[in-house]
């Protein structure tokens, strides 16, 4: 599941691949912007920017977000695709490599100084060198829903999702519906930068410390099965801004309280 350290490995590789190279193949296959054509501009930077990623070419920004099946996949010119064309939303190619946008959503361009028309409501990134402690802090403290609702809400902190959500919780001992004024925001927040940016260079995003299979979470995706802490069955329950929004939450009612 495509989550912040995702989202920053898929653009760092765009970056090592693209960035200083001419664009010799443009092609988006969304009715918005099937017409715009940036062939001749030189890539100067594919950059994250929570879960959305910001191809910076000439003096526009690709804007492409994930979701929950995106990928971009790099190949070279006329080397043979894994995947069947008719999911592909863009390809961004140069001389030597070809970017090819699977299942990709929210596939936008604007000029690179309009950026914040896009993601200009985001709150701190954790993965950034922009990230502010104390801002983040503030957005999360102000929100009066259920800390596992706000720590999702991308206005509060960029990057986190679901799995993180319910790990981190787990780790705090903090009941998905808790009210965020009960819960100590600084020491979660302190606890997901950590957490994230230690996946953010792991091959497999780990909570517990253990990258194998099936051993990487606490209680994320493990309703009915013993809490590896206490014993106690893990459960699962809906939590959401609003009826159409509702994420599965995962906890453990023994170590969460």
């Amino acid at each position: 599941m495509p989550e912040g350290d995702t989202v920053f490995q898929a653009a760092r590789r765009l970056d090592d691949a693209l960035r200083g190279h001419e664009v010799t193949r443009f092609d988006l296959r969304v009715p918005q912007a099937a017409t715009v054509d940036l062939t001749g501009h030189t890539v100067h930077a594919v950059v994250p920017r929570g879960k959305h990623i910001l191809m910076r070419i000439g003096e526009h920004t690709l804007h492409s977000h994930l979701r929950m099946d995106g990928s971009w996949r790099i190949y070279r010119p006329g080397e043979r695709w894994s995947h069947p064309a008719f999911k592909v939303r863009a390809i961004v190619g140069t001389g030597t490599r070809e970017a090819v946008g699977v299942d990709i959503a929210e596939v936008k361009v604007v000029r690179t100084r309009d950026e914040d028309e896009l993601v200009g409501h985001l709150g701190p990134d954790p993965l950034s060198d922009a990230w502010d402690a104390d801002e983040a802090v503030g957005r999360l403290s102000a929100d009066s829903r259920s800390i596992h609702v706000a720590l999702l809400d991308q206005r509060n902190v960029a990057g986190f999702g679901n799995e993180y959500a319910a790990e981190l919780l787990f780790l705090r001992g903090i009941l998905p519906e808790t009210p965020v004024s009960e819960v100590d925001v600084p020491a979660l927040i302190d606890l997901g930068v950590r957490t994230i940016r230690a996946n953010r260079d792991r091959v497999d995003r780990t909570f517990t410390g253990d990258t194998r299979r099936g051993l990487t979470d606490w209680v994320y995706g493990r309703a009915g099965r013993p809490c590896r802490r206490c014993g106690t069955l893990i459960r699962r329950g809906e939590l959401g801004a609003d009826p159409t929004r509702e994420r599965i939450t995962f906890w453990c009612p023994n170590c969460q309280r």
